[in-house]
């Protein structure tokens, strides 16, 4: 595990333990490394109209943007029912892992449910910027 992970799974964690979930209970955190050295947190943010619910790495990238913190280097995501304390990791959405991939650094490593993974193993063939000058 990267040197970062360790860390970004407690920040999580604790981000996770802050999630607004009272309809399906499941509490998701995100923590991310970025380029500036400094690290953003995100949670879910529920709403009775569930397609408007936001997703933990919404608020993390909300956050990196408007910190000017940079592109993401390192990234883990978290969620869970039960304590948060010892929540497991979990993927991202693909609404989401194409978010991340707008914010990412190239060298942007994942940690995910099997060990760490790149950009390119999170959302291979990605659609992004350079496909809209085509």
């Amino acid at each position: 595990m990267s040197g970062n992970f360790p860390e970004l799974l407690a920040l999580a964690r604790q981000a996770a333990a802050h999630a607004y979930a009272p309809y399906s209970g499941f509490k998701v955190g995100a923590a991310a490394l970025t380029t500036s050295g400094r690290i953003v947190t995100g949670c879910n943010v529920e709403n009775a109209a569930y397609g408007v619910t936001l997703c933990a790495e919404c608020g993390l990238v909300s956050q990196a943007v408007r910190e000017d913190a940079g592109k993401l280097v390192a990234f883990v995501c978290v969620g869970t029912k039960a304590e948060t304390q010892h929540a497991p990791v979990v993927m991202p959405c693909g609404r989401c892992r194409q978010l991340l991939a707008e914010h990412a650094d190239a060298s942007l490593r994942v940690l995910g449910v099997n060990g760490e993974i790149s950009l390119g193993e999170l959302l291979p063939d990605s659609f992004g910027p350079a496909n809209l000058s085509v």
